[in-house]
């Protein structure tokens, strides 16, 4: 299954290249995954999937097959396999870039995935819309963080001299009474922890229902007419 994404992101070329070969930074951006461990040109890590009540994650590892530092691109070889033995996923990730102006990059991905197990009952259509998806909240992170590169550091602001202290109080002058101390504040209980997981049941129900809206309205009226022909 081939899938194709473009996209352009708010940074130079030479800066966007250098924050892509940081695997472990790009990761941070895409929903449910994280790295384990990077060793040269190969990594290992994990990506979380929920579909309905279950749970998938893909454990795996990918290696960087092709990487050309002048044309900036990249071919990346990764497989995984879920550790409860409901699937594989495997895929060939070519990126590539292109300067587009001195402040931002265009970006392309071609990915050659193959899918086994309970995922695999999507079709091409359905993964296409699904990764774009997907994609758009990457790249809305990725966004957000070459951004933040992107930004100047503010320059030190220089302190102003201290100002002199204040005389002593003379003999005659009363101190000024101690405030009553504040009483003890209790700090809110920290939030519950998130499920980072990729939740692709909720990610592929409105894509099926905007693909297949007129099939299901059919099914609906067609029942509701059986219903009412039994109640005669």
């Amino acid at each position: 299954m081939e899938l194709t994404h473009r996209f352009t992101v708010p940074l130079g070329v030479e800066e966007t290249w250098a924050h892509f070969n940081d695997i472990a930074s790009v990761a941070e951006c895409f929903p449910g995954a994280s790295v384990a461990s990077v060793e040269e040109d190969t990594f290992t890590g994990s990506v979380k999937v929920k579909l309905g009540p279950i749970a998938l994650q893909y454990n795996g590892s990918g290696t960087f097959v092709e990487k050309d530092d002048a044309a900036h691109r990249f071919v990346v070889d990764a497989k995984g396999k879920d550790k409860r033995g409901n699937g594989t996923a495997g895929a060939k990730v070519t990126l590539s870039m292109a300067a587009a102006g001195e402040t931002s990059t265009d970006i392309e991905v071609l990915t050659d995935l193959a899918v086994t197990g309970k995922p695999a009952q999507f079709g091409r259509g359905v993964m296409q819309d699904v990764s774009d998806k997907l994609l758009g909240q990457f790249v809305t992170c990725l966004e957000s963080s070459l951004g933040q590169a992107a930004e100047p550091e503010p320059e030190p602001v220089a302190e102003a001299p201290a100002a002199p202290s204040a005389a002593p109080p003379t003999p005659a002058q009363a101190p000024a009474p101690a405030p009553s101390p504040a009483p003890p504040t209790t700090s809110a209980p920290p939030p519950p922890p998130t499920d980072d997981a990729i939740d692709l049941g909720a990610t592929v129900l409105p894509v099926l229902a905007k693909t297949y809206w007129k099939q299901v309205l059919a099914v609906v009226v067609i029942a509701l007419l059986v219903r009412r022909w039994l109640r005669r």
